[in-house]
């Protein structure tokens, strides 16, 4: 049966279902196709279920500090990991079937199968049905990287799409890539008593470019885990376990993670048959606050264009490429501060540029730790680091790496300001209680405007007349 319709999504993750709900306010010839099954990156496999496992973790990993606050009987808990990832299962069947509740309010405009150009504007499912359409949002996600050599029956490897399936775990698991999913499931099972082996191909983990935050966070994952930076592991089956092989040197797990990443499902797609020319990293060029594809009805959203791989983004970039593919003309959209969290304990967070993307001249730096800060010794999370890198004339916030007790907390806090356009002293002149986590953002601010070159206020206090940035 062949169709034609006015826009046609392919792919059903975050950011394909929220383009479709945005094009279907104006334009109702319209087709959502998903090959695989639903429930979304994020729910089925990603933020959802990972944030789980890790919560049950961080709550068996707290028994440690019950003696020194007079609470007895710790030594007699235990942890059953079969009934960890049952719970995880659990909560996050209850995430994808929020999900499927969407999909099948879609109805008949969901079309099950695998798409692929056949020429411009006509796309081919499954080899039997094809779909002429107006426009279409290219929305298709990302799948895990996993080496082809790694890939064969013989490789007891997980991946995040098959990890949260295990009914149990290895007393040992190699963990290759501490990207924010490696840490994020190296730290909860080494929390869960499993002897973990990470294994990174650069110095930087995390997603970090900062060395002086990079560094605190290799120290302190270091106490939890054993960490190999600047190598790659070959890894072979041996004895009924796997065996890496790091310099020489052979550690034994009973399975590998593999979390080095995912790579954007564009290659099956077959764009050349809608002319479109792929740079260098094998994706199309498009515009980010329109999301369209120059010189092409065609727009892409979420995961599959590599840029910005978190939830947020991709729900930003389909309700983009959803508004933009039911109109005439494309809306041109300013995009939000970038954000991105890794829910380690401490947490690592990134807010705006990147220190590994400024010249040493043009920035100069807030630091503070938190060993000392009242409230996060109270918590038992008194660790880490945060760095605020600022405009040396004024002050202006231009981005932040940290690993701090409550980094999701004060990264919010940071991206607001940042969006907002605020400097040092607007964000000194805001209210900070006693005690709180937020205290060690406040000393950082005070080391950044100490050394700020331009006019300041002569103190923290905004004046009856405004703001202090109004110098």
């Amino acid at each position: 049966m062949d169709m034609k319709v006015d826009i046609a999504v392919i792919g059903a993750g975050s950011a394909g279902i929220t383009a479709f709900k945005e094009a279907w306010k104006k334009v109702k010839n319209i087709v959502l196709i998903h090959h695989g099954p639903h429930g979304t990156t994020c729910a089925r496999v990603g933020c959802m279920p990972s944030k789980a496992f890790l919560r049950i973790a961080g709550e068996y990993y707290k028994r440690r500090e019950f003696p020194a606050m007079g609470i007895t009987g710790s030594s007699g808990l235990g942890v059953s990991i079969p009934l960890v990832m049952k719970r995880v299962r659990e909560l996050r069947d209850n995430f994808v079937s929020g999900v499927l509740k969407t999909i099948d309010e879609i109805g008949e405009r969901n079309i099950p199968g695998f798409a692929r150009f056949l020429e411009p504007g006509v796309l081919e499912i499954d080899g039997k049905t094809k779909i002429k359409a107006g426009k279409i949002i290219i929305a298709a996600g990302a799948e895990p990287v996993i080496p082809q050599h790694w890939a064969g029956p013989g490789y007891d490897i997980l991946s995040t799409d098959t990890f949260f399936e295990q009914d149990d775990l290895p007393a040992s698991m190699g963990v290759i890539g501490l990207g924010a999913i490696g840490l994020e499931l190296g730290q909860a099972m080494a929390r869960l008593g499993i002897d973990v082996t990470g294994i990174n191909g650069t110095d930087f983990i995390g997603g970090l470019t900062d060395p002086v935050v990079n560094s605190e966070a290799v120290k302190l994952f270091s106490d939890e885990m054993k960490i190999h930076l600047r190598m790659m592991a070959d890894i072979k089956k041996s004895n009924g376990s796997m065996e890496m092989s790091l310099n020489g040197r052979n550690v034994k797990a009973g399975k590998i993670l593999l979390s080095m990443g995912r790579r954007p499902g564009i290659k099956d797609l077959e764009l050349e048959r809608a002319g479109i020319i792929l740079n260098k990293r094998g994706l199309p060029e498009y515009n980010p606050q329109t999301m369209k594809i120059e010189g092409y009805p065609i727009f892409i959203a979420g995961d599959i264009n590599g840029d910005r791989p978190f939830l947020h983004e991709a729900l930003d970039e389909g309700r983009i490429a959803g508004y933009n593919a039911a109109r005439e003309k494309p809306v041109c959209f300013s995009r939000r501060a970038p954000l991105a969290i890794t829910f380690t304990e401490p947490n690592i967070a990134s807010v705006g540029r990147r220190f590994s993307e400024f010249q040493k001249e043009e920035i100069i730096i807030g630091e503070a730790r938190f060993e000392t800060q009242g409230r996060s010794i109270i918590l038992g999370q008194n660790m880490g680091v945060i760095r605020i890198y600022g405009s040396p004339g004024d002050g202006k916030i231009l981005g932040t790496e940290m690993i701090a007790p409550g980094g999701e907390h004060i990264a919010h806090l940071m991206a607001w300001a940042m969006q907002a356009g605020m400097n040092v002293f607007d964000l000194l002149a805001m209210p900070f209680y006693h005690p709180v986590v937020e205290e060690g953002l406040q000393n950082a601010l005070k080391n950044l405007a100490s050394k700020v070159m331009g006019p300041r206020p002569e103190n923290e206090l905004m004046r009856c007349e405004g703001h202090p940035s109004g110098l």
